[in-house]
């Protein structure tokens, strides 16, 4: 079955810096746009940034200056840099991705950003 691992998740000081890693893995299909979500305590899951297959990358207005997606189409994973990191941040973040055998979602990772 089709699975993305994420991975780089944790506690950090306001200003830190993280890097998240989602890895695909399994018949997967060939990938299209990936992206990370999050969703903090109480509130909906929102789009934090999105690649797609080409490059072209799209990012939330709370986060552009300061978080990195990248991705490495020969491992099948996506990254988020995410720096300069606020207890805004505080969440659990997931990876999205789209292929040709659908959408697929990882289970989580979580951020917390806090003194």
């Amino acid at each position: 079955q089709v699975q993305l691992m994420e991975s780089g998740g944790g506690l950090v000081q306001p200003g830190g810096s993280l890097r998240l890693s989602c890895a695909a893995s399994g018949s997967i299909g060939s990938i299209n746009h990936m992206a990370w979500y999050r969703q903090a305590p109480g509130k909906g899951r929102e789009l934090v940034a999105l690649i797609t297959g080409s490059g072209a990358t799209n990012y939330a207005d709370s986060v552009k200056g300061r978080f990195t997606i990248s991705r490495d189409n020969a491992k099948n994973t996506v990254y988020l840099q995410s720096n300069s990191l606020k207890p805004e941040d505080t969440a659990a973040y997931y990876c999205y991705a789209v292929s040709s055998l659908g959408v697929h979602w990882g289970r989580g990772t979580q951020v917390t950003v806090s003194s």
